[in-house]
């Protein structure tokens, strides 16, 4: 089962404070807020980033407006290990990592998000989620928990057949195959952050 403070997603958080601080203004959260206090509960109150924005339209991520919604709205809030606050909805066996911070911008504001597969036979039994839907999930947790390390014995069970976007690259994998392959220039990668460092050239 995957914990989940294993895929905090730091580069997201400094980019969103580094383009979007700014000098507290009267009624802003900046200036009325602390780190400790709870996030606001109204989905209508913030802000998007940009890589927020660019997930929503891949394949594989299975985040979309209206599940960020439900769950700021009635999700369970827990502590971000990087900074800010995670709000977390379980369906079907899947969790919904929705992350946001409020006291360093001039709005609230969803970060990043992300699926993580908590529980394997509700997530088989569930009509939400197909196989490769569950193996993409876990595949892409897999490489998002030990971004900088080489991890072909977590790789090798997956089967991936609709290709998936991490950095530059669109990649699937077969059980057996300790690589994810890039459908685009052949690429075969065993870390995330290879595939997030290496362009892809077709």
């Amino acid at each position: 089962m995957l914990g989940i403070g294993s895929l905090p997603e730091p580069e997201a958080y400094a980019a969103t404070v580094q383009r979007s601080a700014v000098e507290p203004q009267p009624q802003s959260p900046a200036k009325n807020r602390t780190p400790e206090d709870p996030p606001i509960r109204d989905p209508s109150r913030y802000a998007q980033t940009d890589h927020l924005r660019d997930r929503l339209t891949q394949p594989g991520r299975y985040i979309s407006l209206p599940i960020i919604s439900r769950a700021i709205e009635t999700g369970q809030l827990r502590w971000n290990s990087s900074d800010g606050w995670r709000f977390v909805l379980t369906r079907d066996g899947v969790e919904f990592v929705i992350v946001v911070t409020d006291t360093e911008t001039r709005s609230p504001v969803v970060v990043t998000g992300w699926t993580e597969v908590v529980d394997d036979d509700a997530a088989a039994r569930s009509p939400q989620w197909t196989d490769t839907d569950i193996e993409t999930i876990k595949l892409r947790s897999a490489l998002s928990r030990h971004r900088e390390s080489l991890v072909p014995d977590q790789i090798q069970p997956r089967a991936v057949c609709e290709p998936f976007r991490i950095g530059r690259h669109s990649v699937t994998t077969e059980p057996g195959c300790r690589d994810v392959v890039c459908i685009d220039c052949g690429g075969r990668f065993r870390s995330k952050s290879h595939l997030c460092e290496f362009p892809c050239s077709r």
